[in-house]
């Protein structure tokens, strides 16, 4: 009775997704007018497009930090199974954009398919792969019944679980629990990640770490950014260049809090020269809204230079006594974190769960959260208790704290090297992850 009740779910849910369908293609049309690659390749939202060679892995890397991740996995399978041909599929345009740079000779790169139980069964028959990777959170169900049925293994990588998607999985159990069991394997982050992915019906569980420790910035984006904080100004009357706080992948809803905390902050500053306030550097997480912000910065009446305006590889005179930086390029986020002298996580001071602070550590840039980072919640917790990190109550407190912070040179010497130690101590994951990946597919072979 159970398993016809749940036949009867997803049954269901197909219809519904059946019915969504012209919502999300007008979604993925609309977003092509900011970012033309939405608007490409839309049979493969149906399972079309020219199928792989059979017998590649296929990796699921939804969006620019689900694909990140994927590079150092992807480096650890060409060392252990040197053969390896890859089908890497995504949801959004960053994160198709940044995997082109991982495909070789061999590789396919495609859309994943809507949800629909025709389009998974087309993609699974058309490409046949011989194993399956999905990362960090992307349980599709009729994906998962197609593969089964195809009888190829599906695998959750770098999977982790908040206590709140915990929550929600379990309002929706008896679609979610049956995809979760259909997985061969399912290799959590943390401990804790672990525990509640066996709550949601995923079996089996193991702890493989974080791939995102593993993937090491490129040592040109830093030099890059070292190169334009060297063209700071001196401060007047010191020896020191000016201090920058950056606003890392800043997320919507944050903005409007971080220029008035910002602004706040400043004239509440003793000294009045202007000349030594610090630089606040933004760097919003979507590029469809860098204008939005440009804009934003602009109403505040702070002077405003832009990234994507700058003709050589250096700011140009007129941006160095700018109050705003507009980080608006992609793949250059290592070059911000080295410019800068303290980071603040964006996505942690709405209820936004936080962005990424391990690509921080690792370029050895400090970092000031705020109270929601429970989409890194071990990580958070672990950069906090090793100095890597501070967490502040609210944004106006965080912007006080990085400021002082970015005034304090011994203290700025100490938490990059907790940032560099933090970093280094968790390294390993795409190895582990690796090894877990081939033995899978051993055994059915």
């Amino acid at each position: 009775m159970t398993r016809w009740r749940e036949a009867v779910v997803l049954r269901l849910y197909g219809v519904l997704m059946q019915l969504l369908t012209p919502l999300l293609l007008l979604r993925y049309l609309w977003r092509a007018r900011r970012e033309p690659l939405y608007g490409r390749w839309l049979g493969e939202r149906f399972g079309f497009g020219a199928p792989a060679r059979p017998g590649a892995v296929w990796i699921h890397a939804v969006s620019l930090g689900e694909t990140r991740a994927a590079e150092p996995l992807i480096q650890a399978l060409r060392l252990t199974w040197p053969d390896v041909r890859l089908l890497l599929t995504h949801g959004t345009a960053t994160g198709r954009e940044t995997g082109a740079a991982l495909l070789r000779e061999g590789d396919v790169q495609r859309w994943l398919p809507l949800d629909l139980p025709g389009a998974t069964r087309r993609f699974v028959r058309r490409h046949q792969p011989a194993l399956g990777v999905l990362l960090e959170t992307e349980v599709w169900p009729n994906l998962l019944h197609a593969a089964a049925d195809a009888g190829v293994p599906v695998v959750l990588a770098n999977a982790r679980l908040s206590e709140r998607s915990l929550a929600k999985s379990l309002r929706f159990d008896r679609l979610l629990r049956p995809a979760a069991r259909s997985l061969s394997l399912t290799l959590a982050q943390t401990p804790e990640d672990a525990h509640r992915l066996v709550a949601a019906g995923a079996r089996p569980v193991q702890v493989c770490g974080n791939l995102k420790f593993d993937l090491l910035p490129d040592p040109a984006l830093l030099e890059r950014g070292r190169r334009w904080r060297d063209a700071l100004p001196l401060v007047q009357g010191g020896s020191r260049s000016r201090r920058v706080v950056l606003a890392a992948v800043w997320r919507e809803g944050e903005d409007e809090w971080l220029l008035d905390a910002w602004r706040r902050w400043l004239l509440s500053l003793p000294q009045r020269d202007t000349t030594a306030w610090p630089l606040l550097l933004i760097v919003p997480r979507h590029p469809q809204r860098f204008d939005e912000v440009a804009q934003l910065v602009l109403r505040t009446g702070l002077e405003l230079s832009r990234r994507s305006q700058w003709v050589d590889d250096l700011p140009p005179a007129g941006a160095l006594h700018a109050d705003v930086w507009l980080g608006d390029s992609l793949r250059e986020m290592p070059a911000y974190y080295a410019l800068a002298d303290v980071a603040l996580l964006g996505g942690s001071f709405a209820p936004l769960g936080g962005q990424n602070l391990i690509e921080a550590a690792a370029c050895g840039c400090p970092l000031v959260m705020g109270p929601h980072t429970f989409n890194f919640a071990q990580a958070a917790e672990l950069a906090a208790e090793q100095g890597a990190a501070l967490r502040a109550a609210d944004l106006a407190e965080a912007v006080a704290m990085a400021g002082q912070m970015a005034g304090d040179d011994t203290a700025l010497a100490e938490r990059a090297a907790a940032c560099l130690h933090f970093s280094r101590a968790h390294q390993g994951a795409a190895m582990r992850t690796a090894a877990a990946l081939r033995a899978v597919w051993q055994s059915r072979h």
